[in-house]
């Protein structure tokens, strides 16, 4: 898929939204992803998780053996694109707000994993997922996602696949532009972020 074409399936699920957005690392943007929308319509998340598995490098391809996600955004993603490779997929919890494997989910030693996520901004809980992951005994060797919000800046490390990437500017709670200061800021998210009162009543 084209980018274009990547960003047309966003547009037609309205899920690229306008507007002043708390994100779930604490960050604050003008522009929100909402990739619950695309992937509620199997057909589009078939479509999508088909063009990142057909993205990722033959030898990531040929070296993993099973897909991790983290609940809850990367569930849906994660399973599609281990259809798409003919690979378990299993994700991670935090009951406690520490990622785990449950339901009798398990990574066998030295197992190769590709963590795929929807999208990921500061990279805060992939890495906690990669951390989450060699503690069950497997090594994530690629990352993956829909998107990349990072502007390019996220190291998670280990190679990271984006299907696309979005450059969007992301601000801290204390130093918002003007303009987005004035909107009422919303948490679209699934995550609570960690918000001073101050910023909540903006």
């Amino acid at each position: 898929m084209t980018e274009d074409e990547i960003l047309a399936e966003f547009r037609a699920a309205d899920a690229l939204l306008e507007g002043h957005f708390i994100l779930s690392s604490g960050l604050h943007s003008p522009r929100y992803l909402q990739c619950a929308r695309v992937l509620m319509d199997p057909a589009r998340a078939s479509r999508l998780a088909s063009a990142l598995a057909h993205s990722l490098p033959l030898d990531v391809k040929g070296g993993i053996s099973i897909i991790v996600s983290p609940a809850m955004g990367g569930i849906i993603i994660g399973h599609e694109v281990g259809r798409s490779l003919g690979l378990e997929a299993v994700f991670l919890e935090r009951p406690a707000g520490i990622f785990e494997l449950r339901r009798g989910f398990r990574i066998e030693p030295g197992q190769k994993v590709l963590l795929v996520e929807d999208v990921v901004t500061t990279g805060l809980s992939s890495r906690e997922a990669i951390k989450a992951v060699a503690a069950a005994g497997g090594q994530v060797v690629a990352a993956a996602a829909l998107v990349d919000r990072s502007n390019g800046l996220v190291d998670l490390g280990v190679p990271f696949y984006p299907l696309i990437r979005l450059d969007v500017p992301v601000y801290e709670p204390q130093a918002l532009p003007p303009e987005l200061a004035a909107l009422p800021a919303e948490k679209p998210g699934s995550r609570k972020a960690p918000v001073p009162s101050e910023v909540a009543r903006a």
